[in-house]
């Protein structure tokens, strides 16, 4: 069996009582699951950071590519010091519960989080119930809350019933 790769790395001391502090803010505001979702973010940045450390010498075209990327991401970036400078909160603004929230489609950041995960969040056409998936801005606009369908054959079937049973039927 093959071992994946972490696509995080722990923090280098474990009570570090102000990363402790910003992660906990961070959690709550965000409506995160754990602190590892924190991680993977934060890895995600820094993955960002050293493709613009080693884009810094070549040429523009290339890096034109990476600053196209991340602004399809919704991150606004126009240099490699505007990489160089993103933080954790700009990317974790781009996630799916956060957005939804945003739109006014749930109260909080935990009922959207909740929506997410129940299925009832539409990207287009597609159900999305990935609570990480990073939203395009050309997906922005597309999202939406998913129908409840209710069959018309069990409500037909069921007003009979009522109606049977009620006492002014019998009458």
């Amino acid at each position: 069996m093959i071992r994946k790769k972490n696509k995080y790395s722990r923090p280098k001391k474990a009570f570090e009582i102000s990363r402790i502090k910003e992660e906990n803010a961070l959690l709550k505001k965000y409506a995160l699951k754990s602190k590892l979702e924190v991680w993977k973010s934060i890895a995600k940045i820094d993955y960002f950071r050293r493709r613009a450390k080693a884009l810094a010498k070549s040429s523009s075209e290339e890096q034109q590519v990476l600053f196209n990327k991340l602004k399809a991401l919704g991150l606004d970036v126009n240099a490699i010091a505007d990489v160089l400078a993103l933080k954790i909160e700009d990317l974790l603004e781009r996630r799916l519960p956060t957005v939804v929230f945003k739109k006014g489609l749930a109260k909080t950041p935990q009922e959207a989080r909740q929506m997410v995960v129940h299925k009832r969040i539409l990207i287009g056409n597609k159900v999305i119930n990935v609570p990480s998936y990073i939203v395009l801005i050309a997906e922005e606009n597309s999202l939406s809350l998913k129908k409840k369908a209710k069959s018309a054959a069990k409500t037909e079937s069921a007003l009979p019933v009522e109606q049977a049973q009620s006492p002014e039927a019998k009458q």
